[in-house]
């Protein structure tokens, strides 16, 4: 959501503003999404003009190491935020989803840690936490640049160095904590009992084994 709010070449609404002037609809060739992992940026560029290209390259790389985070934009931000967190988490397949991830993740790292967070933390969040986050994990051999089409890949992966070689990350490496998954010893059973639920549904999972 911050990145969407402007980086240093492309302030405030600018960005959105220039990639809707070559066609790119926000939402549809505009987006991004955050899983336990990672962060995904995605643009979809049209190609009829040869500067298109490099203007979502330099965008990509504007999110990656110049993004503003403005106070006011975490404030503008926190009740959109809000309604994702309603509308993913506090709808019947929200709850379902949260009572299953509780069951498979109990016990591990990524426990109580859903990426959009909980009511408390977003009407609470200011812009240091995430300047800070942003500067640590925000750099670039942490990051990875994927451009998929009808390309000319020697030109590209030019394009792509040209913008990315001479960054530089904005701290030290920092400690990474260990994420792993240990097996279940023995089968697991939850049942939950919704009120807004008009059917019973069964499922059935099979944890994949490590490789």
């Amino acid at each position: 959501h911050m990145l969407f709010n402007g980086t240093a070449k492309f302030p405030e609404n600018d960005l959105i503003d220039v990639l809707r002037t070559f066609g790119m609809q926000f939402g549809a060739d505009i987006n991004a999404y955050t899983s336990y992992d990672e962060t995904v940026y995605e643009l979809t560029v049209p190609t009829d003009k040869p500067d298109n290209l490099g203007t979502g390259l330099d965008v990509l790389s504007e999110w990656l190491s110049a993004a503003t985070i403005r106070e006011a934009d975490v404030t503008g931000e926190r009740g959109v935020v809000l309604d994702e967190w309603r509308v993913r988490d506090q709808t019947l397949s929200g709850r379902q989803s949260v009572a299953l991830e509780s069951m498979f993740l109990t016990g591990s790292a990524y426990e109580g840690r859903q990426p959009i967070g909980n009511q408390q933390a977003i009407e609470a969040m200011t812009a240091q936490p995430l300047r800070d986050f942003y500067d640590t994990w925000y750099r670039p051999d942490n990051a990875a640049v994927v451009v998929v089409g009808d390309i000319d890949v020697d030109e590209v992966e030019a394009m792509i160095r040209e913008r990315f070689d001479a960054m530089a990350p904005r701290g030290d490496t920092p400690a990474r904590p260990t994420l792993t998954l240990e097996p279940f010893p023995q089968a697991m059973v939850k049942l939950l009992a919704d009120p807004d639920a008009l059917q019973a549904l069964a499922e059935l999972t099979y944890p994949a084994p490590s490789v």
